[in-house]
């Protein structure tokens, strides 16, 4: 009897997890398991419809049709190439003629975009592969026109190689660490101008081109580094050491930047007469438009105007182009889809308002403009000049979603897309396809061809197995909505409610936010979420018991320059109301707990969080931030004063911060950061918490040995994130 009873137990206890479905743990999100394919190493091939993918095993570069999918050629066989051998590819370039390939091995990581690596060019037609050189690693690698010659920078100077004879010659010799930089940017031009690499060669490859910054007068900064584990720094094991870096904080030196050209035959080095601003920047260098000239790009140091200019590499002298003004400041959307043409140039701009894509003809004075998405023009892909043709990606239908376009030279728009979620696509060198990745809140990506003509050809990715993973749990609902403030402002947001939900029943509330200024968290994506993937480490909290909400406040992007940049010389202020006023609302719906609601956020979000637990209304019981800048004077030059301009012209704006709030802080406070964070200081918390120290305030803090602003490697992130579950578990519920 007991025996029966015993499996009749064990039976119902089996059907009720069946039942009830999976339970997510921290361990699955930070190893993978719910993780979505994606499009992989994907490039369109010049002159037609196919594309070029490595394998998963890394060793093949393989050639596809777009349209069929079949296998139409192998481009690069590791185990059949001559000359010499390597282990695995990271990356591809294909020259401009396509008659060879700069493969890229062995890389390691700088900064956001900077690496170093082994570069190979392998030559299609004898598949012979051979070093690019044999004297060092190199970095930022740059084809020329002809297909004959690459320059790249190590130790901060250029090189050329002559693929032909292998000869290798030095371009420039003044390049020495935190002292000078030739070809690549410093930090904060690579991490707030979005570029790694800062040379270009002229249309005829007779001329290499590229920016100098002189860093000399900009102060260092200095990351104590440890032994430390996974990965182990011998050489400390003792001893720490030092990372130090020229890194130009808010109204402080920047490095000075200069442009110059190298003859490679006949080794004449000359600078390039460039009108640049006073304390300006020269945030791009791009391949010529006209034969022996290069594209420059300057920007004053407000960052409100952009002038573009052709130099010619002989002579040294400019020519004017476009000079782009709006009000308070140019996104980094701007630079990022700079379009050369034949005939002129495309433009995107938010002078109207929204982002929108203009034409320049060929005299740079006739403007045409070619889009108005209701919302902005998010992305260009491609300007067929035979057919007159503009692909992009813009919010056309509502702030959350993302629809592709193609517009015709009178600016009459198509939708390419059809169903609502977030949509965008890589197009084939002739236009005739293109491979379009959809996702929404609930569904994983699916990547499928088209036609130009809309129809479905084939998919590509499906992440079936992901979304079987995802039946299998637990699942709690994702669902938008929109509150309007005490202010009448409306706001856009998401709430991820636990599995089971009962409306008479009362949750605790954690928001999660970013809040940075462009960024948008509230969007109708896969993409969605704290952690993103889908919003698993906020579905993880629902399964525990937590309402979960995010609300994009003023400041954030996809609703028109007005509502973006309200911001301006204010950062904080107005973000950090709208996460209070977002309390405020979800204290006065009947199934949410009111006295237990917590708020987070990492970066820019950490910094939002500190502002809106110290806004003065104490709605807020505890908080989480993460590698959070708490003063804005210790933030970079470049992003700093593009929305506050310099401590010496905006000081009030830069009073407004978490540091001298430090009295007013409500709610219970774990505060995280990476010791190693090239990025957001660990100054900010360590000035931070010493102000909390003297205010008399408690708090908890984890520090992260040799970690970077991104808090990873080994068990790293499952323990970040699993000491955020256990602080909000212990003060909210």
């Amino acid at each position: 009897m007991r025996k029966n009873l015993f499996c009749v137990t064990i039976a119902v206890a089996i059907a009720a997890t069946a039942m009830a479905g999976d339970t997510i743990t921290i361990k699955d999100i930070t190893s993978g398991k719910y993780a979505a394919e994606n499009l992989r190493s994907l490039a369109p091939l010049a002159g037609g419809n196919h594309f070029a993918q490595i394998n998963s095993d890394r060793d093949k570069i393989l050639e596809y049709a777009f349209d069929t999918g079949e296998q139409t050629g192998v481009i690069f066989n590791i185990n059949d190439a001559k000359g010499e051998k390597i282990v695995a590819i990271d990356d591809y370039t294909p020259s401009p003629d396509g008659s060879k390939l700069l493969i890229c091995t062995d890389t390691k990581r700088i900064y956001r975009h900077s690496y170093t690596a082994l570069f190979y060019v392998y030559d299609v037609k004898t598949r012979q592969l051979s070093p690019l050189s044999k004297n060092g690693r190199q970095q930022a690698p740059v084809w020329a026109p002809d297909s004959r010659k690459v320059a790249f920078v190590r130790d901060n100077n250029i090189f050329v190689t002559d693929i032909v004879t292998g000869e290798e010659q030095q371009v420039t010799t003044d390049g020495r660490r935190n002292e000078v930089i030739n070809g690549i940017p410093d930090w904060v031009n690579e991490e707030e101008f979005g570029f790694s690499k800062a040379m270009a060669f002229t249309a005829d490859s007779r001329h290499i081109c590229w920016i100098r910054y002189d860093e000399t007068r900009v102060k260092t900064y200095a990351l104590q580094m440890f032994k430390g584990l996974r990965p182990e720094n011998d050489e400390y094991a003792d001893y720490p050491g030092q990372y130090a870096f020229k890194y130009p904080k808010a109204g402080q030196d920047n490095a000075l930047v200069t442009a110059w050209s190298y003859d490679i035959a006949s080794n004449q080095t000359k600078q390039i007469d460039l009108p640049i601003p006073h304390e300006g920047y020269i945030p791009r260098i791009l391949p010529g438009i006209v034969e022996g000239d290069i594209v420059l790009c300057t920007m004053n140091r407000h960052q409100d105007t952009l002038a573009i200019y052709s130099a010619d590499a002989t002579r040294g002298d400019c020519r004017h182009l476009v000079t782009e003004t709006v009000p308070k400041y140019i996104k980094e959307d701007v630079l990022a889809n700079l379009v050369f043409t034949n005939n002129g140039m495309l433009l995107l701009s938010d002078r109207d308002g929204a982002m929108q894509a203009y034409l320049y003809g060929q005299d740079f004075r006739t403007v045409r403009k070619l889009t108005n998405a209701t919302y902005g023009v998010t992305a260009i892909y491609g300007y067929d000049e035979k057919a007159r043709k503009l692909y992009f990606q813009a919010a056309g239908v509502s702030p959350m979603e993302r629809e592709v376009y193609v517009a015709d030279n009178k600016g009459r728009a198509t939708c390419l897309t059809k169903r609502k979620g977030w949509n965008k696509a890589l197009f084939s060198a002739d236009y005739n396809y293109y491979i379009l990745t959809w996702s929404d809140m609930h569904t994983p990506f699916e990547c499928d061809v088209f036609d130009i003509k809309g129809n479905k050809l084939r998919s590509v990715v499906d992440n079936a197995a992901l979304k079987k993973r995802l039946g299998d749990i637990d699942t709690p609902t994702k669902e938008f909505f929109t509150l309007s403030t005490s202010e009448g402002v409306n706001l856009n947001g998401w709430m991820v409610k636990p599995p089971h939900f009962n409306s008479q029943k009362k949750y605790p509330v954690i928001m999660f936010q970013y809040s940075g200024p462009g960024s948008q968290q509230v969007v109708n994506s896969w993409s969605i979420g704290s952690m993103g993937q889908g919003a698993m480490f906020d579905q993880y909290f629902a399964q525990q018991g937590f309402i979960v909400v995010c609300t994009d406040g003023r400041g954030t992007g996809g609703r028109g320059a007005d509502f973006e940049k309200c911001t301006y010389l204010q950062l904080g202020e107005l973000e950090a109301r709208d996460q209070v006023e977002t309390a405020i609302w979800l204290a006065r719906q009947p199934y949410i707990d009111a006295d237990n609601i917590g708020i987070w956020g990492w970066s820019y979000g950490g910094f939002c969080t500190l502002m809106s637990m110290s806004e003065g209304r104490e709605v807020f019981k505890a908080g989480v931030a993460v590698a959070p800048p708490t003063c804005w004077k210790y933030y970079d030059t470049i992003y700093t004063e593009r929305f506050m301009r310099t401590p010496q012209e905006n000081p009030d704006g830069y009073d407004t911060n978490p540091t001298v709030r430090a009295e007013k802080l409500h709610g219970a406070l774990l505060i995280c950061h990476g010791l190693a964070d090239d990025n957001v200081h660990p100054q900010n918390t360590f000035e931070y918490t010493e102000a909390l120290v003297q205010a008399d305030k408690d708090f908890k803090e984890q520090i992260y040995t040799n970690r970077n602003h991104s808090i990873y490697g080994g068990n790293t992130r499952n323990h970040l994130l699993r000491q955020i579950a256990t602080f909000f578990k212990e003060h909210l519920q």
